[in-house]
């Protein structure tokens, strides 16, 4: 279905397809066991910090990195630590050009999140903690300050 030059009929539905997603990086450190796995007085401090990064691969596709850190503190002592890099390439088409920031740094990390924070607690789980069950993340929210923080930068 294209006009003849390869071009999508107009008035065509936008679209935004998954086409695949992977780990491309996870790191978990549980520095201190077993003195770590030991029952603790207080609640540990835990610390998580999120970014999305994008790269265009061609014309239609992109690849959208969410990244994730994490570490569980009690008093001075680190309990376990984490990095996550998980990816995924998404085909977006028929969509206006100044949708396309915000689809690809909102509605792309959202779709990964899920899978993202299942391995997250995996791990946290299988280093001998209980499993680390993140928040729902504010994408929108996200975005914004990190537009905020990036327009307050000189150039």
């Amino acid at each position: 279905m294209t006009n003849g030059n390869g071009a999508p009929p107009e008035g065509a539905p936008p679209q935004l397809n998954v086409l695949a997603q992977y780990t491309k990086d996870l790191s978990f450190e549980n520095p201190n066991a077993p003195a770590s796995l030991a029952p603790q007085q207080n609640q540990p401090a835990i610390n998580i910090q999120i970014n999305v990064g994008a790269n265009k691969l061609a014309d239609t596709e992109y690849e959208v990195t969410l990244s994730i850190e994490g570490k569980a503190e009690s008093g001075s002592n680190l309990l376990f630590s984490f990095e996550l890099a998980y990816a995924g390439v998404f085909r977006i088409v028929n969509v206006p050009e100044e949708n396309m920031h915000p689809l690809i740094m909102i509605e792309c990390p959202r779709l990964l999140f899920p899978f993202a924070r299942e391995i997250i607690a995996s791990a946290v789980r299988d280093g001998g903690f209980p499993p680390l069950m993140l928040d729902p993340v504010d994408f929108v929210g996200l975005y914004r300050q990190n537009l905020e923080r990036a327009q307050s930068q000189p150039s």
